[in-house]
């Protein structure tokens, strides 16, 4: 469908804010907005120039803030609505923008609507969560809370048990129970769901980042019903917001971009071989050049062409819910691996810490629903003090444990090298900004990405400018056939590419971008 283009999405680095493990400013060993704040020109000084944060509304924490009890609310923890207020001004008056998580398809059982739902006489929330008519009767393939009140009927939940599943209807109704997208009910969820967002993009919020934005209408297995959804909050935001940007964790581009997001993620789980390149058994960003890249880049390229000319297909460093980047890619190849990321189309989001190759912590008991995931959501590390500069709270207090590692990274140290990540992160966004052709829409062709084969290379384009890309995160030397004749360089790591009789050999453990004609 044809929507608005917030302008400012088209050079736009994203950093992605964990706020429980950011900055802490009160002693109490959680994050909070004031420390968010703290720390804004740190991340523009990075060269990321939009955040998202992640769930910062009232909550039981029961998984992490996915789990809303109060849309309306901030979660007291990080401070009030006039904080968060606060944060958006201090944000725009630095020339950023913020986007917030939004989590349509399910809240917390301790969240009033649910409360009501729960009761066995008719009320404006009976129909507002998807209910069997009996409790008996389990919605088949989708868990269920049953036996919990005195109404006659079991509730689905989307993910953990404590999530009831917000009614958005069924696309394809089977049983009596199973209300279609346009009854009453559903209807009701997506007023308030309007309602919502129109909310908080008053407040001076910039969009939103939507969990499981593929998942809302039921029985839907061609997304058709979840497609019209989103197509009438598009039409609805076009209206009212038309700069606000919506990125979908949907992982299937052609779906949600036709639904009217402007931007979709490629995501660790589904078909987009993401983990080929980061987080498997070989990954292709390894010196041990055991990896293959070649099944992304079809599966990248497909998508691509149905997102359209205008739709973007974000690649994150990580993110919350994946293993730390640094777990799987290690050294150098770090380096590399934010030379593709931040050289690739649609916007980039750095998670916070990879700047600083922050570590998986391992073997920590689950924190708020994170399980496996916990180590990935560790504080940040700002400098050598006391609880690495995170919090002033004493250890046992912290939200999760800092990395005990002597030789742990801060941004204190690497700020102070200028070799280090940190400061190839910042040399990349740098060039990403200044490069048309390195930014959100430019072009891409790939020249060389053969099956089980080092190095990858890519041309962007926008306008008149042509960046070849070579990336080699292989230990020895790489090299493809290649007729472009290379101009100049723009930025090399690793040491520069060799262009002899139509061949070009990359350096081992290396990455470059080259003015063509």
């Amino acid at each position: 469908m044809t929507q608005n283009q917030p302008s400012w999405l088209d050079d736009a680095v994203f950093y992605e804010i964990y706020p429980q493990s950011f900055m802490d400013t009160n002693a109490d060993g959680i994050g909070d907005f004031s420390g968010i704040i703290s720390k804004l020109d740190y991340i523009k000084d990075l060269g990321c120039n939009a955040i998202w944060l992640n769930p910062c509304f009232k909550s039981p924490f029961g998984d992490a803030g996915y789990d809303v009890s109060d849309y309306y609310t901030a979660a007291p923890r990080y401070g009030t609505n006039e904080d968060l207020k606060r944060l958006f001004k201090e944000v725009h008056r630095r020339g950023m923008h913020i986007i917030l998580d939004l989590v349509p398809g399910h809240t917390s059982v301790e969240h009033k609507w649910f409360r009501e739902s729960m009761k066995a006489e008719r009320n404006e929330f009976t129909d507002r969560y998807v209910w069997t008519d009996s409790v008996w009767e389990e919605p088949a393939g989708m868990g269920s809370l049953r036996g919990i009140s005195d109404r006659d009927g079991s509730c689905a939940v989307n993910f953990f048990s404590h999530q009831p599943a917000l009614n958005y209807g069924f696309y394809k109704p089977d049983r009596p129970w199973q209300q279609p997208v346009d009854a009453p009910g559903p209807m009701a969820t997506r007023r308030e769901l309007k309602n919502i967002m129109r909310f908080w993009l008053k407040m001076g919020c910039d969009g939103f980042r939507v969990d499981m934005a593929g998942s809302l209408v039921k029985h839907d297995p061609e997304s058709r019903g979840t497609i019209s959804l989103w197509q009438d909050i598009r039409s609805f935001l076009d209206a009212e917001f038309p700069q606000a940007a919506m990125i979908s964790e949907w992982g299937e581009p052609d779906k949600s971009l036709e639904g009217g997001f402007h931007m979709d993620f490629l995501l660790h789980f589904g078909p987009s071989h993401y983990n080929d390149l980061f987080r498997c058994a070989e990954p292709y960003f390894s010196e041990r050049a055991k990896g293959d890249a070649s099944e992304f880049v079809r599966k990248y390229s497909e998508s691509r062409k149905k997102a359209g000319e205008k739709g973007l297909i974000c690649i994150p460093s990580g993110n919350h819910d994946m293993d730390r980047l640094s777990r799987s890619v290690k050294g150098d190849c770090l380096k590399v691996a934010f030379a593709f990321l931040l050289s690739m189309p649609g916007a980039p989001f750095i998670y916070y810490g990879d700047e600083i190759g922050l570590r998986y912590v391992e073997n920590l008991v689950s924190v708020e629903g994170g399980y496996a995931r916990t180590g990935s959501r560790s504080p940040m590390q700002w400098d050598g003090t006391v609880n690495a500069g995170f919090s002033s709270a004493p250890s046992e207090k912290l939200y999760i444990p800092i990395d005990p590692s002597p030789d742990r990274p801060t941004v204190e140290a690497q700020a102070a090298d200028p070799g280090s990540l940190y400061a190839e992160v910042k040399r990349l966004t740098a060039l990403r900004h200044a490069c048309p052709a390195l930014q959100s829409r430019g072009e891409i062709e790939f020249i060389y990405a053969e099956k089980n084969s080092y190095p990858l290379a890519y041309v962007r384009s926008s306008g008149s400018q042509k960046i070849l890309v070579v990336i080699n995160p292989a230990g020895h030397e790489a090299a493809f056939e290649c007729g472009l004749v290379v101009k100049n360089t723009i930025y090399s790591f690793g040491g520069e590419i060799r262009s002899e009789r139509g061949r070009i050999t990359a350096p081992p453990c290396s990455a470059g971008f080259y003015e063509i004609n």
